[in-house]
């Protein structure tokens, strides 16, 4: 199980440090360079910014101005990736305390709980990550395939796919970890009943010698019994 674990681990590591790196892109969408309508100029957009770039390789970004001012799915996905990145950190903390490998977290059943709540924040993580890029690409999709939308039509960019990855990656590794909460339960109570076992064994072994002294001890009779019985015998008949 503990190598299960730290695939779990893994994936939940390489699955947060992809929807780190979603978050942080500037590449959510972009424009198509063959249709533009100066091929040399393209554009691309993300959560934080807005860039262009050239074909000499000159790129100028600049960053929204307000947050007031940003569309409302802008906001939703800065919201869902910043709530996944955070459950991550802290899933990975819990699942280093709830990995059978490590010596912190108390006992077997105790760590399978934590391991269980870690794989709960990856699972919720991922989820988080898989909302906010779909939001973002259904939105770009859906302006894209408008005849009515006149303004600049823009492509699905790097940074959507690299998060869908990732949030795939967080899922898997939170369902691996909450198979940990039904193998600790089930060794815990694998566990009592070999107690159980042995502890009734062990009675089993003792029983017989206490019977066998019980009853040599009630065969043997008390000695002022029987020498009062010897002395009525003796004066019965006088």
């Amino acid at each position: 199980m503990s190598v299960r674990q730290i695939a779990a681990l893994l994936a939940g590591l390489v699955g947060l440090g992809a929807t780190f790196g979603a978050t942080v892109s500037n590449e959510w969408k972009n424009t198509s360079r063959a249709s533009s309508v100066i091929t040399a100029t393209w554009i691309f957009q993300g959560l934080w910014m807005n860039c262009a770039g050239n074909a000499l390789g000159a790129v100028h970004c600049r960053q929204h101005h307000t947050i007031f001012k940003l569309e409302g799915y802008i906001q939703v996905c800065r919201g869902l990736m910043i709530s996944a990145v955070c459950l991550g950190f802290f899933a990975t903390g819990c699942a280093l305390v709830g990995m059978k490998c490590t010596k912190i977290g108390g006992s077997d059943q105790v760590k399978a709980r934590i391991a269980c709540f870690a794989g709960f924040q990856f699972f919720v993580s991922g989820l988080c990550s898989l909302t906010a890029c779909s939001l973002y690409a259904h939105r770009i999709t859906s302006e894209f395939f408008d005849p009515m939308f006149m303004a600049q039509k823009y492509e699905l960019g790097a940074a959507l796919f690299i998060g869908w990855g990732g949030s795939a990656l967080c899922i898997l590794g939170g369902i691996v970890f909450f198979l940990s909460l039904s193998d600790g339960i089930s060794k815990s109570s694998s566990q009592a009943d070999k107690r159980r076992y042995l502890y009734s064994a062990a009675s089993y072994v003792s029983s017989p010698g206490k019977m066998h002294n019980q009853s040599a001890n009630g065969r043997r009779l008390p000695a002022e019994f029987s020498s009062t019985s010897q002395q009525f015998d003796k004066n019965a008949y006088v």
